[in-house]
């Protein structure tokens, strides 16, 4: 089984995301003007976790999503891919979660447990992590 595997590209200069772009393995952007890199556009590329929230709305990571328990009580935290970390996985920074445990991804828990909700993005909301730290 395979998955197809999608990206979304914030422009910084313009402070939105690009309408009608494609991505290719090596980087280069193609929109509806041409062909450029991603340095060449000032531009922050984010793929898709393949995941849906409670909604319905695919999550990416830089989304910001809210995290809420059986109990009710929830926390807000950027999703983020932790390569570079040495995790090849999404996830959410554990930063975010100080006062919570979980035996696994947090992510993949919250998912199972239909617990996740995309409420922003990291570019046009990030004043919704402020007040998590």
């Amino acid at each position: 089984m395979s998955r197809e595997i999608k990206f979304r590209a914030w422009d910084n200069r313009y402070k939105e995301y690009l309408k009608n772009v494609m991505i290719d393995s090596y980087g280069k952007v193609y929109f509806d003007d041409g062909v450029a890199t991603q340095d060449e556009l000032d531009i922050h590329i984010e793929q898709s976790t393949g995941l849906k929230d409670a909604n319905d709305n695919p999550i990416y990571e830089g989304d910001i999503v809210k995290y809420t328990a059986e109990d009710g009580d929830s926390f807000l935290a950027p999703v983020k891919y932790f390569a570079a970390d040495g995790y090849p996985a999404f996830d959410i920074p554990t930063a975010f979660i100080p006062y919570w445990h979980f035996e696994s991804n947090v992510l993949s828990a919250g998912m199972a447990e239909n617990s996740i909700e995309v409420v922003g993005n990291i570019h046009d909301s990030p004043e919704l992590l402020e007040a998590e730290k």
